[in-house]
């Protein structure tokens, strides 16, 4: 009875000390004047101390509450204490523990009491400097007093004016009188609005509880939250595809704990390096904390399949005999129980074969396992020949496919008569230096009206960077840009492979309109054009490639420029350099860089031929570099955009590509149709002849051609127009 006439006594004479101070401070016991907050031990028989604390430097106090909740003022008074007891190494049950009274709430456990500024922490008794407050059905609490008694971190950003609070790695954010507060940037709505209380920030109790998982429960008049937070635990297994006694699996665990306990056990259930039944299997992952917590189970559903099978290499033959030059056609009929072939290498597939007697065709077949198969198959070749070889394949080589031929004989083939013509398209090519080793401006040049861009450089910085161009309007009126078709490759460590790809998606997106976009620059605007070139980071030692028109109204400045990866290329652009060209490669302004060609008479009844990029029928353009600012000649007329129209192109007529300045590795864009030159790779000799039209058997066919040369590849190059031979059965 003395005891509890003490703790009464002592609380009495707290409170009135607590009205002597303003309500922004909290008070402590036993010499707790750091936090402000006064404490009492109710296991000791001890008469209170009363500490007068420091001003809160933050201005503000914390606190959560219950939703729903209310409260009248009220007393506990104090029985027996019950010794804490130790946490045992048994998952935590999910019942909440009945609570008889403030004091037997037993260790980790917070106890709010409701309208009132009682806070019993392991049963011991604090007080915050504004009671539990229930208002509008929601229950708020002092964030200072969940700051001192949880163990959170608070700061206030003055910034933003948010109230910030910090915990295992997350951060809650507040404002007052708003409904809405974030956890690690994911906003949330709470049940009411925080708000200031006489000084004090006051916060609802479960956006405390919710964000940091702390469970809680109501008895009565005491709000209980649960502090000793179970440690979490997941995992993630790999690969994504796991088959029956093959794949051993990969489990990669996350765990992590509360209150600074660490980890110290774990268990699994179900879980097997290589699971030797297919079917679904659950794995379960717990661990131990070194308070005694084990973790909520951690489960995943792996579902393993049968052991996969490897593929079934397959194919026919139309024929099991064939006369010497006679068509072969091979169907392949390969077989995997995943749909997942990779590969397929054929050995001494030929259209034809042109020595008599047996011949093994052989056919591989890889899955995405790795896992192969190989079918052979032994076709006989008869005495009888159908075709030579020179006859054989200018007929049945397929499009976009080369065959061997003597192009030593191309040179003197007469040339066949055309007429040219141009169309004013200014032409912006940023080729030098091809290899960049620093950041800066490749080029600038001003244009108005139809303009096209080729950009083709190597990134040898040594660091990872981005390339792009810039529109600015030098104007004193706003300018309009309309971007009509772009195709960009890479970036790629093979040059040829960049300009190839890049030439595919041009002349597709000619014919598709896909890319057009319509942009307003406003006087003294810059704007980043063309953003497929600056979409992707270039790594050192790989190539980008770009072509590009648009149209514009006013004379717009371009900038085209190489920078790092994280630099804003707007800001940096007053500052970069300008770099000097290579003396080997090629930069300069083209205008007229639409080339017409028009071939109006019979066309293919003889062989000729039509050069282009030889700076001799097909001349060079001529031009300036203004950052030279010298006289520039465009090279191998790349950029140009030649528009070949052939009226009249005689039945029977073979339409080849053969490239006399070395590799070679593109498309050109026949009657609509992005045709390759060539089908897996490229020419590589003066031999290579590739297939890109065939014209019928009975009458003369118009046939119109696009061509724009490969950045990457080498120039000149010939159309060469042949009669076929005649078709035999």
């Amino acid at each position: 009875m003395k005891f509890k006439k003490s703790i009464l006594v002592a609380v009495l004479a707290f409170t009135q000390v607590v009205a002597a101070f303003p309500a922004a401070q909290a008070f402590a016991a036993e010499g707790d004047t750091a936090n402000g907050v006064v404490q009492q031990d109710v296991y000791s028989d001890n008469s209170a101390t009363t500490t007068v604390p420091q001003t809160d430097p933050t201005t503000t106090g914390d606190g959560t509450g219950v939703d729903g909740t209310t409260g009248t003022d009220g007393t506990t008074t104090p029985t027996t204490p019950v010794t804490p007891t130790t946490p045992t190494t048994t998952p935590v049950k999910t019942t909440p523990t009945v609570i008889t009274d403030v004091y037997s709430g037993g260790p980790n456990k917070l106890i709010f009491l409701m309208n009132s500024n009682q806070i019993y922490r392991d049963g011991k008794l604090y007080f915050s400097n504004q009671p539990m407050t229930v208002k509008n059905g929601v229950s708020y609490v002092s964030v200072r007093a969940l700051v001192e008694r949880v163990g959170l971190t608070l700061t206030y950003d003055s910034v933003t004016k948010e109230t910030v609070m910090t915990k295992d790695g997350k951060e809650l954010r507040f404002k007052t009188d708003s409904k809405y507060y974030t956890v690690n940037g994911v906003q949330s709505l709470m049940k009411g609005a925080s708000f200031q209380q006489k000084g004090t920030f006051m916060v609802p109790l479960t956006s405390i509880t919710a964000a940091l998982g702390i469970p809680y429960t109501v008895q009565g008049k005491m709000v209980i939250m649960d502090l000793q937070v179970k440690p979490t635990a997941s995992f993630t297994v790999s690969p994504k595809d796991i088959y029956a006694t093959q794949t051993t699996v990969q489990y990669k665990t996350q765990s992590s704990s509360s209150n600074g306990a660490t980890i110290v056990d774990e268990r699994w259930t179900g879980r097997e390096d290589i699971f030797t039944t297919a079917g679904a299997h659950v794995v379960t992952y717990q661990v131990l904390d070194s308070n005694g917590q084990w973790s909520d189970p951690y489960s995943v559903t792996i579902n393993v399949l049968p052991p996969n099978q490897p593929p079934v290499a397959m194919f026919s033959t139309n024929s099991d005999s064939y006369r010497m030059g006679e068509l072969i056609t091979y169907t392949d009929m390969s077989t995997d129980d995943e749909n997942a072939i990779t590969k397929t290498e054929w050995g001494n597939k030929q259209l034809a074969f042109f020595t008599a007697g047996p011949q093994t065709v052989t056919l591989t077949v890889t899955d995405k396992h790795g896992e192969t198969n190989t079918y052979s198959k032994t076709i006989n070749i008869t005495d009888s020949s159908l075709y030579t070889a020179d006859e054989f394949y200018p007929l049945f080589t397929p499009i976009g496919d080369s065959f061997d031929f003597n192009g030593a004989e191309v040179p003197g083939r007469a040339i066949t008569p055309f007429e040219s013509s141009s169309e004013p398209v200014r032409l912006i090519r940023s080729n030098s230096p091809e290899r960049v080793l620093s950041e800066g401006i490749v080029y600038q040049e001003t244009a108005n009206g139809a303009t096209r861009f080729m950009v083709h450089h190597l990134n040898e910085t040594g660091k990872n960077v981005k390339m792009y161009i810039v529109a600015t309007n030098t104007n004193a009126t706003p300018a309009n840009l309309n971007i009509l078709d772009v195709g960009f490759g890479g970036p790629n460590p093979y040059a040829t492979a960049a300009g190839k790809v890049s030439i595919d998606r041009y002349y597709k997106s000619i014919q598709s309109g896909a890319d057009a976009q319509t942009l307003t620059l406003q006087p003294g605007q810059s704007q980043v054009i063309f953003n497929q070139l600056s979409a992707s980071t270039m790594k050192n030692d790989t190539v980008i490639s770009l072509f590009g028109d648009l149209v514009s109204d006013a004379n717009v400045q371009y900038t085209v420029l190489m920078v790092d990866e994280n630099a804003d290329p707007l800001q940096a652009m007053n500052t970069l350099p300008k770099l000097d060209r290579d003396g080997i490669h090629n930069r300069g302004t083209y205008d007229n860089a639409t080339r017409i060609i028009h071939v109006g008479d019979l066309i293919g009844n003889t062989s000729v031929r039509l050069p282009i990029g030889d700076n001799n029928s097909d001349p060079n353009l001529t031009g300036t570099d203004p950052l030279a600012q010298t006289e520039a000649s465009n090279a191998g007329n790349f950029g140009v955009l030649y528009k070949i129209k052939l009226d009249m192109v005689a039945p029977n007529t073979l339409i080849s590509f053969n490239a006399r300045g070395g590799r070679y590795s593109g498309y050109i864009y026949v009657n609509g149709v992005s045709t390759p030159i060539k089908n897996n790779g490229g020419t590589t000799s003066a031999n290579d002849n590739v297939v890109i039209y065939r014209t019928g058997t009975l009458d003369t066919e118009s046939v119109e051609i696009w061509f724009t040369a490969a950045p990457g590849s080498n120039l000149p190059v010939n159309l060469l127009f042949n009669q076929m031979p005649s078709k035999k059965q």
